[in-house]
């Protein structure tokens, strides 16, 4: 499988699901409403997916995501409900968003932290951080949820008739571009992930360019559990789970390796509106969610099985 054809299959993959889905549920799925539904719906996980692409590329994998985006939200929402009031006033809903926002980042410069100054696997540590946020979300609180009724603008508003965060959204996908295709962070990513001994030899500062990808990663999660509380108008401790087996797969159906050194935001993106489409058409299809992680799950190991076959075939025609 060449490149060309390898970075053209999801986009091919998108257009049969929707052509598949149309004929299907024409009445359904055939509507604005529902393709706006949708896009609002990838707004979360893309923004998510935006961290997870440059980590992916870097070599790395970030299994926090989904308890870091709760523990986020969990600490805006006690903010907004400090005062014990049940509508929070905008002085305190932009204080909590802040807050929020303070700590995606936290935590992602805390993964950072771990894996590049104590030089260990980023699996292992994010598997840590990830129990240990969600524990953190169940300790605050009791457990329960923070309501946050009037808390809408980001995740309920439009412009132009456009959700917020597909706006929200597309801003961060084109920083995310503009950082991978034009700054030295987006070649010094690439380079790490494609050789990172290679890359240190050339005077790249491998352990800085990582803490720098793992902390804008947690302050992108930090922004989609902002959105996230908006949509619900509530903070959860339970907001965010399986969060990382979506944004994974829509990279790795992006085009992304898992060995790292290739990937695209484009190709992301095409991953997150495939992985939302999908998902919108087995509900349409009252496909239950435990069978539809079961599929994400199978298109996560045949996306990963074509890779390793492309990889295999490139090293033997190299050969």
């Amino acid at each position: 499988m060449n490149r060309f054809v390898r970075q053209l299959l999801p986009f091919g993959t998108l257009i049969l699901l929707i052509a598949i889905l149309s004929a299907l549920e024409p009445d359904s799925f055939l509507t604005a409403e529902n393709f706006f539904n949708v896009l609002s719906r990838s707004g979360v996980n893309g923004i998510v997916a935006m961290g997870m692409t440059a980590v992916i590329i870097s070599g790395g994998i970030d299994l926090s995501v989904g308890s870091m985006m709760a523990v986020a939200g969990m600490v805006a929402g006690l903010i907004m409900t400090k005062d014990g009031t049940l509508v929070p006033t905008p002085g305190l809903m932009w204080i909590g968003t802040l807050a929020g926002l303070a700590t995606g980042l936290f935590c992602g410069l805390l993964n950072g932290v771990l894996i590049t100054g104590l030089n260990l696997p980023p699996f292992i540590v994010t598997l840590g951080t990830m129990s240990a946020f969600r524990g953190i979300c169940y300790v605050m609180n009791e457990g329960m949820m923070f309501d946050v009724p009037t808390y809408t603008f980001l995740g309920q508003s439009t412009v132009a008739n456009i959700p917020v965060n597909v706006l929200i959204f597309l801003a961060i996908a084109l920083i995310a571009f503009f950082i991978l295709r034009y700054m030295p962070l987006g070649r010094y990513t690439y380079a790490i992930g494609s050789n990172r001994e290679a890359a240190h030899h050339a005077g790249v500062n491998v352990n800085r360019n990582l803490l720098i990808v793992y902390t804008l990663t947690g302050l992108f999660v930090g922004l989609a559990a902002m959105i996230a509380t908006s949509r619900t108008v509530s903070a959860q401790p339970t907001a965010g789970v399986s969060l990382e087996l979506d944004t994974i797969a829509a990279v790795v159906i992006g085009g992304a390796s898992l060995s790292g050194g290739r990937g695209t935001i484009v190709g992301t993106i095409i991953g997150t509106l495939l992985i939302s489409f999908l998902r919108n058409g087995l509900t349409l299809q009252q496909i239950s969610s435990d069978i539809q992680l079961i599929v994400i799950g199978g298109i996560i190991i045949g996306a990963v099985a074509l890779d390793q076959m492309a990889r295999k075939r490139a090293a033997e025609n190299r050969g």
